[in-house]
């Protein structure tokens, strides 16, 4: 008796440190997160990105794109090693959208004998996909990469919603005008602000679509808990594929009675009910067979013995998703956006961007640059730079404008399609031209005076300048007012012209691609 009372409170103990694991890194998680923000200095202070660093597959993904490797992936190794010898371990115990899910599945009571779907291969096909295409030079993970995908859908719409929720309860409260409760309340929405809240109320074109799809995903949990875990994670089924022949087994003693309780708690949908079906490839590792056995009948330890069932993925799974990964690349590299007379002139991309065939080899979509970005301006893509590059950043000035004293973009981006530079090399860098717009300008169009887009220009020397011209009104009045003319040579396309620029709607000055200097093909002057 004593001893089941052992195992019974091993079993306690086993589950209550892994739910505790699970909560600390989801809170390193969103610590860090809350990071991914300027303090006031053009520096982070803190490795705010560790968690995509540590992703495998964006670096293997990454690597095969580019076919190079920029530097020696130290955290992902150390997830490559773990899950060689514990298994699943960072799905069960580590994954921040893991823990999600696990919150989101227990919001639905779960009967013992519901019988779960048998999906697991899709993930595998997604997984063989994204290395097929990746190798054609295609970079697709950042769409589906749980941290990626994590990362961008809390970037681009759950911090912003939370943000403004917040703001729009405390100013009702604010609004009530009861004395005691107005003065508590701004009391707590000033620690908010210090810790919590961004500095400004952040806006995303793409955050209404972007949560969607982000809802939907933990809403399938309802349907089968841990959905997206099971069946279309391409990182789990990396991590399923290296824990093929991993040290940590679970072990089964003679007195199951194959009751099926392991079955309904499995988190992963190995089959743990049967020995010789087993997938180790689907366990978690999480515990919860163990937990839940009511005879005591299933342990866990180091061995040696083979794995049980083998990863049959069947041969037409296999080859119809190596022919759609090859298929992929032409078909969306035949889109005219791939010629760069005809790309998107309003594709701006961050300063530090590598050339844009890179870039898009590089960028997992994270959404890291749009968080940190202080102006709001980085906003994610739609299809401007095409299907390849959706939810890549781009500089939209009618949002917000490039800061000139500001690298935090490159600081903060896990592969290097945003290069981290220092302020004297982020001066020489243009991102695109500002252009006027005659037929709009206020002392052009309307002999108006007007010199806005020269005050705010923040080039040392300016590089929007003002010829004193004289003109004349209807009545042939002669006026004299200044209009603004743009030096090519100087202007960085930061786009604080456009942003400030009076004229409401279309603005007068505006700016665009072309001169970006990171382009050859995308140069209006000659050398």
């Amino acid at each position: 008796m004593g001893e089941i009372q052992n195992n019974s409170l091993q079993r306690f103990m086993i589950k209550k440190i892994r739910i505790a694991t699970q909560g600390l890194f989801l809170l390193t998680f969103l610590w860090l997160f809350l990071q991914t923000e300027s303090k006031g200095a053009n520096e982070l202070g803190y490795p705010v990105k560790i968690f995509l660093d540590a992703d495998p597959l964006l670096f293997l993904t990454t690597s095969l794109a580019t076919w190079s490797v920029d530097k020696f992936p130290y955290l992902a190794l150390i997830v490559v090693v773990a899950t060689v010898i514990l298994g699943r371990v960072f799905c069960g115990w580590v994954c921040p959208l893991g823990t999600l899910n696990n919150m989101a599945g227990s919001l639905k009571r779960w009967r013992l004998q519901t019988a779960p779907l048998n999906w697991y291969r899709v993930k595998y096909a997604i997984l063989i996909f994204l290395l097929i295409s990746s190798l054609f030079t295609l970079q697709l993970t950042g769409i589906v990469d749980p941290l990626s995908l994590l990362i961008r859908s809390l970037s681009v719409t759950v911090y912003p919603m939370f943000s403004y929720a917040t703001g729009a309860a405390f100013d009702a409260v604010y609004s009530a005008n009861i004395p005691v409760v107005v003065s508590i309340s701004e009391f707590i929405y000033t620690i908010l602000k210090k810790t919590v809240l961004p500095f400004q109320q952040p806006f995303f074109i793409q955050g209404a679509f972007i949560g969607i799809l982000f809802f939907l995903l933990l809403g399938a949990n309802l349907i089968e808990r841990r959905f997206w875990c099971k069946f279309l994670c391409p990182l789990g089924a990396l991590l399923g594929l290296l824990s093929r022949y991993a040290f940590l087994k679970r072990s089964v003693s003679e007195g199951c009675d194959s009751c099926g309780a392991c079955t309904a708690s499995c988190q992963g949908g190995a089959a743990p009910d049967r020995q010789e079906e087993r997938k180790n490839t689907e366990c978690f590792i999480c515990g919860n067979c163990d937990d839940i056995c009511p005879r005591n009948a299933v342990s866990f330890g180091f061995s040696l013995k083979k794995p049980g069932a083998s990863l049959d993925l069947g041969k037409r799974y296999v080859a119809g998703s190596i022919l759609s990964g090859i298929v992929a690349v032409p078909l969306l590299r035949i889109s005219p956006l791939m010629k760069p007379a005809y790309a998107n002139p309003l594709l701006i991309r961050p300063p530090g961007s590598v050339e844009e065939k890179a870039f898009l080899q590089k960028c997992v979509k994270c959404g890291e640059c749009m968080k940190v970005c202080i102006t709001n301006g980085l906003q994610p893509t739609f299809l401007e730079a095409g299907l390849e590059g959706i939810w890549s950043p781009v500089l939209i000035p009618r949002i917000g404008y490039c800061e000139y004293r500001c690298t935090l973009c490159g600081q903060v981006c896990p592969t290097g399609a945003i290069q981290k530079l220092d302020l004297a090399e982020k001066e020489k860098v243009r991102i695109g031209s500002a252009m006027v717009d005659k037929g709009r300008c206020l002392p052009y169009a309307h002999a108006t005076p007007c010199i806005v887009c020269e005050e705010v220009c923040p080039t040392p020397k300016k590089a929007i300048w003002l010829e004193t011209v004289t003109v004349k009104d209807r009545e042939g009045k002669e006026l004299i007012v200044k209009q603004p003319k743009v030096d090519l040579t100087l202007c960085t396309g930061c786009g604080i012209c456009e942003a400030k620029c009076p004229v409401i709607g279309q603005p007068a000055i505006y700016v665009t691609s072309v001169g970006e200097s990171r382009s050859k093909d995308k140069q209006l002057l000659l050398p």
